[in-house]
């Protein structure tokens, strides 16, 4: 599964991947991963959409 909205969620704010891998507490590559096609744990996404000031939801492109 492809999350694009967490890749623009991080681009409009200017936030690098590594600036978002040491909010989140894992690596770069785990980013990368998330934003292209991996699993991403709840608590991590719950992290994100505080991060982000959005819902989960939106972050899995579940609602546009």
């Amino acid at each position: 599964m492809f999350y694009p909205n967490i890749a623009a969620e991080r681009a409009k704010r200017k936030m690098s991947v590594e600036a978002m891998a040491k909010e989140l507490g894992v690596t770069r590559k785990t980013v990368y991963n998330w934003e292209s096609s991996g699993h991403i744990p709840q608590s991590k996404l719950e992290k994100m959409s505080k991060l982000f000031n959005c819902s989960v939801d939106y972050l899995l492109a579940r609602i546009p």
